[in-house]
């Protein structure tokens, strides 16, 4: 990836590039600091429980595959709920959260990489990307789900416009999503990446292919595939959910760089998804989000007390289960309003833009409004 400015074209996201946060006057983000220190019992505990009890529940269905296929499809639910709190306590070490030294964030989240297929340094490298460019109109594409504005949508041929439909179909989004995503995307590596995200990649594909091989020669192949892969796709699934809804909610935050915040996109681009606590404890309180982005050495265990003890987030966009199982139907970004809306939506806007402005909007070149390259 190339290091560089800004977009060429107003208003279109730029693709793969590297930029730096800018420099931001957060004050809040220093009054946070105070949570933003681990506690080494309580990070052992949230490996312990996350990755000890997945690995259990799957020993717990390959010996139950003697018994019943059924039995052993009954622990999926279980399984994939730990999986996805294995993540939480990897993404906590990519941001150097989890535990009081880099060396050993490094190594634990090297380890927990491995079970949600993620090269540590190169997911570390764009998710920090995510982090710094979070609600940037002009910065998008690097860790984030592809969004098109409204205008940009509409002028794209018609090829566009159906690419951009099935990317954001639930079906593909969250069918076929976990397998892009956890499985072929990570296994990749460019000679445009830095050597060192390169080796992380190839590094985590090598031992990847050591373990699984290992595993599929001591218990077969099939045995495998019955306990993992349910599991895995459907914590996939639910990442991949989670990951949209925190930034995807009508009342979203975007805007052109010159207007971009740092503070103002993790307040009010970054949603409070309130979860029953048993769906707290699988997801590791991610759905304390705007506090995760304000700042984000912030380990997951004090998130929710950092949100109770500080007026700051008391107006923060706040998403009940229901609200983030609606949000999936929120597809472009409408600048004119500042809102998310639906394509029905967009489509009802048009007449009245073109009535506005005397026409309808400019073709855009295939390709040149950030859709699926």
């Amino acid at each position: 990836m190339a290091a560089g400015g800004g977009c060429a074209l107003e208003h279109q996201p730029c693709i793969g590039v590297v930029i730096l946060p800018r420099s931001d006057s957060r004050p809040e983000h220093e009054a946070l600091a105070v949570y933003a220190r681990p506690r080494l019992g309580r990070s052992l505990s949230e490996i312990f429980t996350s990755v000890v009890p997945y690995l259990a529940i799957s020993v717990v269905m390959y010996l139950a595959l003697d018994v019943s296929y059924l039995l052993a499809l009954a622990l999926v639910l279980p399984a994939a709920g730990f999986l996805v709190r294995t993540f939480i306590v990897f993404h906590d070490c990519a941001h150097g959260s989890l535990l009081p030294s880099k060396r050993a964030n490094r190594s634990v989240g090297r380890f927990l990489g491995l079970f949600v297929l993620s090269p540590f340094q190169r997911w570390r490298h764009d998710h920090a990307i995510h982090h710094g460019t979070s609600g940037d109109l002009e910065r998008r594409g690097v860790g984030d789900i592809i969004t098109l504005t409204v205008d940009e949508y509409q002028g794209r041929p018609w090829r566009g416009r159906l690419a951009y439909r099935l990317i954001r179909n639930p079906v593909v989004m969250f069918g076929l999503g976990p397998i892009i995503a956890m499985i072929i995307g990570p296994r990749i590596a460019t000679r445009s990446q830095r050597p060192r995200l390169r080796h992380s990649v190839l590094g985590t594909d090598v031992v990847l292919v050591v373990i699984v091989g290992g595993l599929c020669w001591l218990i077969g192949w099939q045995s495998f595939l019955i306990v993992w892969a349910p599991a895995a796709m459907l914590a996939g699934s639910v990442g991949i959910w989670l990951f949209y809804v925190q930034h995807q909610f009508e009342d979203a935050y975007w805007q052109t760089a010159d207007d971009w915040s740092y503070t103002d996109a993790a307040l009010r681009g970054s949603s409070y998804l309130k979860l029953p606590r048993v769906l707290q404890f699988f997801t590791g309180n991610i759905g304390l989000h705007h506090v995760h982005h304000l700042n984000s050495r912030i380990p997951n265990y004090n998130l929710q007390r950092a949100h109770d003890e500080n007026e700051i987030f008391r107006q923060v966009p706040t998403l009940s289960l229901w609200d983030g199982l609606r949000s999936v139907r929120l597809k472009l970004w409408d600048e004119e309003h500042g809102k998310l809306v639906t394509f029905a939506q967009a489509t009802r806007s048009q007449p009245a833009n073109v009535a506005r402005h005397g026409s309808a909007p400019a073709q855009v070149a295939p390709g040149r409004a950030g859709g699926p390259t």
